[in-house]
């Protein structure tokens, strides 16, 4: 009980008495709350674009590629495997026609300037079917309308429109043997297609010379249940040579990657800033202790024992690097939370348009990464506290 009113009576006096170490203290917030900003930012970056790429998929939905391939791009389905992919048991029938809810598509990669910078990047143009707004009931169009099939008109995701010159409604483009016109922009809940440009794939196919192969057959599935009825329908088919996966399961695999090398890049970062925001915090608590002396004396001299002086400065340590996180969360929150790049999807050679995200797990992790720095920086100057002698300190009374 008497330890316990000693360390109640030195933190009280401890965070009483932060303010008359105002500038030393500011130093550890500011120091701190940098490394929370650039950690809680850089792996933002990869949240955004795992984001982009998981909340494209739908557990009701497959894609069917050739088997062996890593990627669309790297698949080719002839007209024919297409119509066997849609007779399988397990798809869902279309509203509309009463067929397959499936869409056979393909797609090329067209250069366009970044608005950011000028520079070319490389952007999807899909060739879908009518079922295609079927598959990803979650496609809207926001301005404009839907394209005419047999065309050469094309619709525009939000997010592509944003991040490129000249993909406004109304504005023509020529690529390979065509001459395109947008005419609508469409929404996908900020998903990876929001990426993309739509047309129609007949008409996709002849511009580009690709006869009449698709990469891609996106299914919609009678319940997510029934994947494996499909799945293994198409795998037993001797006239067929597919993989067949969910497209979550694909999405997310896409994201790995690039989730894994941001996330590493940025660990490493914070590490080494965290190193010399420790040294800071370590520094400002040795100079606390250092103008607390005298304090620190009085208390060993009345019968206070050194575990409330080792608490007090390790208290008051941790205090600043929670508020110093805290503030730096905040920032990284208003600062990036929502903002908009694009960069490169190694699978298809392709740009990806996201939004950094700023989620109260990375949040949580910026704030424990501080608190974790202050322990560190206050732990040293707290064992010199608790061993400074008594009769020593008393002489600058």
């Amino acid at each position: 009980m008497r330890f316990l009113n000693q360390l109640v009576a030195v933190i009280t006096l401890t965070l009483r008495l932060i303010p008359q170490r105002a500038g030393s203290s500011a130093i550890a917030l500011v120091g701190i709350g940098g490394v929370v900003i650039v950690f809680v930012a850089v792996l933002s970056i990869a949240e955004g674009f795992r984001a982009a790429l998981v909340s494209a998929g739908s557990p009701d939905t497959a894609m069917v590629m050739r088997g062996g391939s890593d990627s669309e791009l790297t698949s080719a389905l002839t007209m024919g495997n297409t119509r066997v992919i849609k007779d399988a048991p397990g798809l869902r029938r279309s509203a509309t026609g009463g067929g397959a809810a499936a869409s056979a598509e393909l797609f090329v990669v067209i250069n366009l300037p970044l608005r950011s910078t000028g520079t070319d990047a490389n952007v999807p143009l899909r060739g879908v079917q009518p079922a295609a707004v079927e598959v990803r009931d979650d496609v809207t169009i926001t301005e404009g309308r839907r394209f005419r099939l047999g065309t050469n008109e094309i619709i525009v995701g939000r997010n592509a429109m944003e991040q490129y010159v000249g993909l406004e409604v109304g504005t023509q483009h020529r690529w390979g043997e065509n001459e395109w016109s947008v005419v609508g922009i469409f929404e996908s809940g900020g998903s990876i297609v929001e990426s993309e440009i739509w047309c129609d794939a007949s008409v996709l196919q002849p511009a580009y010379r690709r006869g009449d192969t698709f990469q891609t057959v996106f299914a919609k599935l009678e319940s997510p249940e029934s994947f494996e009825q499909f799945k293994d329908a198409l795998m037993a088919d001797p006239r067929l040579d597919v993989m067949v996966e969910p497209e979550g399961d694909y999405y997310a695999a896409q994201s790995r990657a690039i989730h894994g090398i941001i996330t590493g890049l940025g660990t490493i970062i914070a590490v080494l800033m965290g190193i010399g925001a420790v040294f800071g915090a370590i520094n400002t608590m040795y100079t606390a202790v250092a103008s607390r002396t005298r304090e620190i004396a009085t208390l060993r001299a009345l019968g206070f024992s050194g575990g409330p002086i080792v608490a007090s400065v390790l208290v008051e340590s941790l205090f600043l690097s929670l508020l110093g996180g805290l503030l730096g969360g905040t920032a990284a929150y208003l600062g990036f939370n929502g903002y908009q790049a694009a960069t490169l999807n190694w699978q298809t050679f392709s740009q990806v348009a996201f939004a950094f995200a700023v989620t109260p797990a990375l949040l949580a992790q910026g704030t424990a990464y501080a608190v974790v720095m202050g322990f560190l920086g206050g732990l040293f100057p707290a064992v010199r506290a608790a061993r400074l002698p008594i009769v020593t300190a008393l002489r600058e009374l």
